[in-house]
């Protein structure tokens, strides 16, 4: 199989944010946002054949045994694939280019109220000149120093990372993926998401007095309801912090249709 340009990569000490996003599209062929099955294979293999050739040890054993332990190391939520977050971890990518906004966005609340701060016009996207904004505040925060060409090369970097639809914004799902995958709560929701139609059913259900938002117990009924229609399994403390990160979305405890549309809906309400 003839190698493709972006594997030399591989045995670089450190790459840079552009480089490690060729890296990925290289692998995930099939742009799903896993490299998995035979895209997995390859990585694990050329990641060897590289890091052999720079005079990095590699341990003794068949592949099968190796790339086991590779898993076992680097799968943190165990699924048999490597998502970007985790393959992060993986390779030494520029000032830890996404781990130091993980860093600081380090749990689900957090970024909710990220979130909140950034998306300023409440469309349920964060656009290009908010992303700025938002990736400005993390590199601060962190102490990373940068100049104004880094901070515009980082945007479009992100934009190329995570906008999947090509639409030059990103909404939620999309920007949940700079959380660490064991925090990203709204991996949990994948394969549960509503129809606008049932969704404006559910809320009306739950919004009982319909004042036009929720509160808090009426949030936690819903995902109870949402988890058991689905036959999902959640204990408590997932469901306690499923629901705080839901919250931070809240305008002082009111979770608006809105806000909890963004959520559980396929897309993001218009």
């Amino acid at each position: 199989m003839a190698v493709k340009q972006q594997t030399p990569y591989l045995h670089l000490a450190e790459l840079t944010a552009s480089q490690f996003l060729d890296i990925w599209k290289h692998y995930d062929s099939d742009g799903n946002g896993y490299i998995e099955g035979k895209e997995l294979e390859n990585f694990f293999q050329e990641l060897e054949s590289a890091r052999k050739g720079a005079g990095v040890d590699s341990k003794n054993g068949n592949f099968a045994e190796k790339m086991k332990a590779f898993m076992q190391k680097y799968d943190k939520n165990a699924d048999g694939r490597i998502e970007m977050a985790e393959l992060a971890q993986i390779l030494p990518t520029e000032e830890n280019f996404l781990l130091c906004f993980r860093q600081h966005v380090g749990s689900s609340s957090e970024f909710m109220e990220a979130w909140r701060k950034y998306d300023t016009d409440r469309s349920g996207y964060i656009e290009a000149n908010e992303l700025k904004g938002f990736l400005s505040d993390l590199l601060k925060k962190a102490n990373k120093p940068y100049d104004e060409p880094k901070l515009q090369e980082y945007t479009q970097t992100i934009l190329r990372m995570f906008d999947m639809n090509g639409d030059g914004k990103l909404g939620l799902s999309e920007m949940s993926r700079l959380l660490p995958v064991q925090e990203n709560f709204l991996l949990k929701f994948q394969g549960m998401k509503l129809a606008t139609e049932e969704f404006n059913a559910i809320f009306a259900f739950y919004d009982t007095d319909g004042s036009g938002f929720i509160d808090e117990n009426e949030l936690d009924a819903l995902l109870k309801d949402l988890y058991e229609k689905n036959k999902k399994e959640m204990n408590i403390q997932q469901l306690t912090n499923y629901r705080k990160s839901i919250m931070n979305l809240s305008d002082g405890g009111k979770l608006y249709r809105k806000e909890l549309e963004i959520v559980l809906c396929n897309e993001p309400p218009m």
